[in-house]
């Protein structure tokens, strides 16, 4: 199958927000369950509080591994995560195929570079922040407006897209 062969109908936005509401809710219910095992295994040591507040330094590192897997995994196994399946929705390469590992792999780390924005907290505050990632958010997503195959800017950098599968 080649790019000039296949054709598939691009996903609007609107679907891809309510995936991504969905994915969210799956993401939340993962941080959850890692953060409760991770208590059990620290014996309640995972975060300490007095003076200061301390948190493991793996603890981070790992949930965002834990996140990463979620996406990674869904996209290269069907091309679906949870969220994408109700809506109809895949991520496909640019061909029409299953998104190769470094597609993959570069789709999530171009989606989560808006994330960096939360270590403006300390100068701009923690709502000042979230309001910077959702920003830099919009202008990922806004590039879907202008694409006719309604890619985002973490798509267009991979060389991948979403479809309607139904």
């Amino acid at each position: 199958m080649t790019a000039t062969t296949f054709s598939a109908p691009p996903c609007p936005l609107w679907r891809r927000l309510l995936a991504l509401l969905y994915d969210l809710l799956a993401v939340v219910a993962m941080v959850m369950v890692v953060g409760l095992l991770c208590e059990l295994a620290t014996h309640g040591q995972l975060i300490t509080t007095g003076a200061q507040t301390h948190i493991a330094w793996w603890y981070q590192p790992l949930q965002g591994a834990v996140v990463a897997a979620y996406f990674l995994l869904s996209w290269r196994r069907g091309g679906q995560t949870l969220g994408m399946r109700p809506w109809r929705i895949r991520v496909l390469a640019g061909d029409g195929t299953r998104v190769a590992w470094t597609q993959a792999m570069l789709r999530l780390l171009v989606a989560a570079v808006p994330l960096l924005g939360l270590g403006l907290a300390p100068w701009l505050g923690h709502r000042a922040a979230a309001w910077v990632v959702l920003l830099a958010w919009a202008l990922w997503f806004g590039t879907g407006l202008f694409d006719r195959r309604r890619r985002a800017l973490h798509d267009l950098a991979a060389g991948t897209f979403v479809a309607r599968t139904g």
